[in-house]
């Protein structure tokens, strides 16, 4: 029997982080949650992009745009909603889970999900904090695991 899985090491591979400015002083520590996870698993500097964008909402649209460019192996979406006291929240937050999904799945380049969905700036806060519990990090953990296992399902495709 044969397994597939990723691992957390990713040397060669080329990785987006698509990162929302809105609430930049959450999604700045989500993104260096990710740089750090990625540097843990062997991506030089060279072989990550950052692309900004307004808000969470926005993050779909440069996902799909970054994965169909053929230039990355994996995608990692990092964004911050907190809840108010009107439904925008759970549109915002099904429309870009839903865009994301899609996305991945359409253009057949792994997209993570590092939204965070808080009721509280303290919650977002505390999702960003140093270290492997960021969720920043997770996300781009699992980018790389995910890099690593579409590879070896297509050994046959460039994963470049």
């Amino acid at each position: 029997m044969r397994t597939v899985e990723g691992s957390q090491s990713a040397g060669g591979f080329r990785f987006a982080l698509v990162v929302s400015k809105y609430h930049d002083f959450v999604t700045d520590r989500l993104q260096a949650g990710a740089v750090a996870a990625l540097a843990a698993a062997g991506v030089r500097p060279d072989d990550v992009t950052v692309v900004r964008v307004p808000g969470a909402f926005e993050l779909p649209f440069a996902a799909r745009r970054a994965a169909a460019s053929g230039a990355f192996d994996a995608i990692v979406c990092l964004g911050c909603l907190v809840r108010g006291a009107t439904p925008h929240f759970d549109v915002i937050a099904s429309a870009v889970a839903h865009g994301l999904t899609a996305a991945s799945g359409e253009i057949g380049v792994p997209i993570t999900f590092g939204v965070l969905t808080t009721n509280s700036i303290e919650e977002a806060l505390q999702r960003a904090a140093d270290g492997p519990s960021n969720k920043g990090w997770e996300a781009a953990a699992a980018a790389v695991e995910m890099a690593i296992v579409s590879a070896a399902l297509h050994p046959g495709v460039p994963s470049r």
